[in-house]
């Protein structure tokens, strides 16, 4: 059950990324209670962010086995308008990340640094991609620098807002099926949401 979607037009700067969140109700209640040695069970939150209004505008549950990248599909999935830029972390270093953002609004730039030993593509010379650029750019002038002129370092904002969710919400899910989960985590968010709307000024132009 995705959160409610923005509905201000205009494109969208998305930032993604995915946080665990341990699975709590009685079982875990009676494992403190007794001192049952039990293996704690985990999901992921998958997360994207606007990165100009802070709203969370595609949310995901899953297992922990499932890959970050494999659920991009899926949040872009949510989201109404067109991506003028993707960020994200290291994790989403790979070719069907790329390929789900650019099919999805062939414009967006993908803003994911390159993970340790990446290496160019075979058409970086006469056809270079997204990467390639970010490669050579990195090469030339350092990390550092890229994070900073390519806008990066928004990708703080999601990290802000994954420690409000956990701050306010809590880390844990009551939950006990997939369909349940879901909806607790739609139900948070759509608070999360409501929340940052009632704590933004709005401005009324005087004449």
């Amino acid at each position: 059950m995705p959160p409610p979607r923005r509905a201000a037009a205009g494109a969208l700067h998305l930032l993604v990324d995915s946080t665990g969140l341990k699975l709590g109700g009685a079982g875990e209640w009676l494992v403190e209670k007794h001192g049952t040695s039990r293996r704690r069970s985990w999901r992921k939150l998958h997360i994207g962010v606007d990165a100009d209004s802070g709203e969370i505008v595609a949310v995901e549950v899953t297992g922990t086995d499932i890959d970050d990248a494999a659920m991009v599909d899926a949040l872009l999935g949510q989201i109404a308008d067109p991506i003028a830029t993707f960020t994200a972390d290291g994790d989403y270093d790979q070719n069907r990340v790329s390929q789900a953002v650019t099919n999805r609004d062939p414009d967006a730039a993908v803003i994911v640094p390159p993970r340790a030993g990446a290496v160019a593509s075979a058409s970086a010379e006469t056809a270079p991609t997204q990467r390639d650029h970010r490669l050579r750019m990195i090469a030339e002038r350092g990390r550092m620098a890229w994070q900073k002129a390519s806008g990066y370092n928004l990708r703080a904002k999601i990290e802000a807002t994954i420690g409000r969710y956990k701050r306010l919400i809590g880390d844990a899910l009551r939950s006990r099926t997939n369909q349940t989960e879901a909806t607790e985590v739609a139900l948070a968010v759509a608070a999360l949401n409501r929340m940052l709307a009632f704590g933004r000024p709005n401005y009324v132009r005087i004449a």
